[in-house]
């Protein structure tokens, strides 16, 4: 195999999960989205194998050139930026984790009703602040939730969030507060928006306690990333 010890890293994960989740108190169901960057087919199959059947690709050529090799009937999540000129690439991926403008929306909108399926998405949060990050802040969030509304080449399933690498514990948990609450907005306004996309390998359990419905984990499933 592979990835030898995965599916006690699988069982280990999902029990982490199940605790969070009780601690939490939210009774939600939990997605493990695998993030395989930068491994190749092998990790999908891999993840398949063990009862992993989303995963997760943050740059849609890497994403692409794997499909051609993975012969397993996984569920494609784009979890990083999507450059708007590439907006038709959202055909091999059940769900868009990082709309992070209103340019991109209207894109992705554009290229739902030409298709004529709605694209799947969630709206991606800023909530550190941090510059290096993309995505709406939560000023932004209301005005832009009213705004897609009205677009129905596109549906608003939740958020998306990461949290500072650098965050304490505390932060960690408000951040994620933060996140739920915005969901909530969402659902407020009109969206769909069940979905909470949160946690990754250092952070998932405390995502899962204040209300995670995605976590996407690479590192914790499949090692350190390769070059």
């Amino acid at each position: 195999m592979a990835f030898p010890g995965l599916a006690d890293r699988v069982a280990d994960v999902r029990g982490k999960i199940d605790a969070a989740v009780a601690r939490g108190g939210h009774g939600q169901r939990v997605t493990i989205v695998a993030v395989t960057k930068t491994h190749g087919a092998d990790a999908v199959s891999a993840a398949y194998d063990v009862g992993l059947h989303d995963v997760g690709e943050n740059k849609v050529q890497e994403a692409l050139k794997k499909m051609a090799g993975v012969e397993v009937p996984v569920r494609w999540h784009l979890i990083g930026h999507l450059q708007r000129n590439k907006v038709k690439a959202l055909e091999q991926f059940v769900l868009l984790h990082s709309l992070d403008s209103p340019r991109l929306a209207d894109a992705a909108c554009a290229f739902g009703i030409a298709r004529g399926r709605a694209v799947d998405a969630l709206l991606e949060l800023n909530l550190s602040g941090e510059a290096s990050k993309t995505g709406y802040s939560l000023s932004e969030l209301l005005p832009e939730a009213e705004r897609l509304v009205a677009l129905s080449g596109i549906r608003i399933r939740g958020v998306m969030t990461m949290a500072s690498f650098t965050a304490t514990e505390s932060q960690l948990h408000r951040t994620f507060v933060d996140a739920r609450e915005a969901r909530a907005a969402l659902i407020g306004v009109g969206h769909p928006a069940e979905e909470l996309s949160m946690g990754m390998s250092n952070d998932y359990e405390i995502a899962v306690e204040e209300g995670a419905t995605m976590v996407r984990l690479g590192t914790t499933l499949f090692g350190a990333r390769e070059k």
